[in-house]
């Protein structure tokens, strides 16, 4: 059932992804990508622009045949019937917006926006059923399988090959750009970007559609009450040596640098390259805009969201083994639902970290003052990209501390804040149990 229901979303995401398409090339300011060399082709020869999407997408399945060979799945047959099936969805959208005839510039824009949300909700639709891949995607994926290239880069220099060669064929055939035109570019920047913003705003569609996975639902009914204590922190307040004291007062285990090196070995990346990609984010649109081609990439996210994934999954590990002090990297969040997990927030004003930071990097107070403030931007942006929350809100935490208090103080509080909810935990248990 769950299967039928995977597929039946994948149809209606065909059929919306055909519907954006049809909405793009009717702006009449070129098309997508992918249907660029389609439309050209259609504009000059006496065939549809959804039979040359059929046409042009058995070629790329035969391109998939010659780079993969043996390793071409039988799965991957199903792209034929899919194409069909696209490509008759587009000359069928395409009568069905018969009565869009732009005749001014800022409406020919406003269709072409449209289009892109409707045609970035569809390539959303197709990635969350997960059965299937239209031809485009799964080219770039045989690429990037077969010469181990990044995803995210293959399928753009695939769009821009797309493009450059519909643009070639417009000269040949009319001496001019027809059919190649900014709207294309737009597109291109625009449809990966938008839907990964569906994917961010409907995170959770896919569980509420199609159920949690098993290995999710296995941890939620088997979750471990193993006090742990996880703490975030603004740059500069100290928490880091408060944390790891902490531990060695509790006889705790202490995870920082070693989350790191944890990550690397099961995504593959360095841990230089981990370091350099955790909390920091410089802005969060600009970041979707420029990992936008990994809006439909197949179980391969962009690098950071892939070291975000992979950090949370060890954190999970390290609190279901318990007794331990976790730092940052948003691990209030990922743990938020650990009966035991205590989460404190440490703190200062912006005068003391700055002050701090000047001493141990040995630095002027200017130095540290733009330090401590592109820290804190990074790790702002960081955190509310992947959260959706703004970081340091009292109500996401047991506990919120000004370290200018004093370590000793601080130290303390934590101390009977982990000792009043491990009691709490105790007292729900036991109202549960009876």
């Amino acid at each position: 059932m769950n299967k039928i229901k995977r597929y039946l979303v994948f149809v209606i995401g065909l059929f919306i992804n055909s519907l954006g398409v049809s909405l793009i090339t009717k702006a009449s300011l070129g098309t997508s990508p992918i249907s660029s060399i389609p439309y050209v082709l259609s504009l000059k020869l006496p065939l549809t622009l959804g039979e040359f999407t059929i046409f042009f997408s058995v070629f790329l399945i035969i391109l998939q045949l010659l780079i993969l060979r043996k390793k071409f799945p039988l799965e991957y047959f199903l792209q034929i019937p899919i194409s069909i099936a696209f490509g008759y969805f587009i000359d069928l959208t395409m009568m069905m917006l018969s009565f869009v005839q732009p005749d001014s510039y800022l409406y020919s824009l406003l269709a072409l926006l449209i289009g892109c949300v409707i045609l970035g909700f569809g390539v959303y639709t197709e990635v969350l059923a997960n059965v299937a891949m239209l031809p485009g995607e799964s080219f770039v994926r045989a690429v990037s399988q077969t010469w181990k290239t990044d995803f995210g880069t293959t399928k753009v220099a695939f769009d821009v090959s797309m493009t450059v060669i519909a643009g070639v064929l417009s000269f040949l055939f009319f001496g001019t750009l027809n059919g190649v035109r900014e709207g294309t570019i737009i597109a291109a920047i625009l449809v990966g970007f938008i839907a990964r913003l569906f994917g961010r705003a409907l995170k959770n569609l896919g569980a509420y559609l199609f159920g949690a996975a098993p290995d999710e639902k296995a941890g939620e009914d088997s979750a471990e009450e193993e006090p742990c204590i996880v703490i975030s922190r603004q740059y500069g307040s100290g928490g880091r040596m408060i944390g790891k004291k902490l531990a060695e007062k509790l006889g705790y285990q202490f995870y920082d640098n070693e989350i790191i090196q944890m990550t690397a070995g099961t995504t593959g990346y360095s841990p230089e390259f981990v370091k350099q990609q955790e909390e920091n984010m410089t802005n969060s649109l600009l970041y979707d805009l420029f990992h936008q081609a990994y809006a439909s990439a197949p179980h391969g996210d962009a690098p950071k969201d892939a070291i975000f994934e992979a950090e949370a999954a060890e954190m999970k590990k390290l609190a279901k083994a318990g007794h331990c002090v976790i730092l940052g990297r948003c691990a209030d969040y990922v743990l938020r639902d650990h009966p035991n997990c205590l989460r404190v927030y440490l703190h200062a004003p912006l005068s003391a970290r700055v002050q701090r930071v000047a001493q141990l990097e040995q630095k002027t107070l200017e130095w540290a003052r733009e330090k401590v403030r592109r820290e804190d931007q990074h790790r702002n942006a960081y955190y509310q990209y992947y959260t959706g929350r703004k970081k340091g809100q009292g109500d996401q935490y047991h506990l919120c501390i000004n370290t200018q208090l004093g370590e000793a103080y601080v130290q303390q509080a934590v101390l009977q804040a982990l000792k009043a909810n491990m009691q709490q935990v105790n007292k729900d248990k036991t109202e549960k149990a009876s």
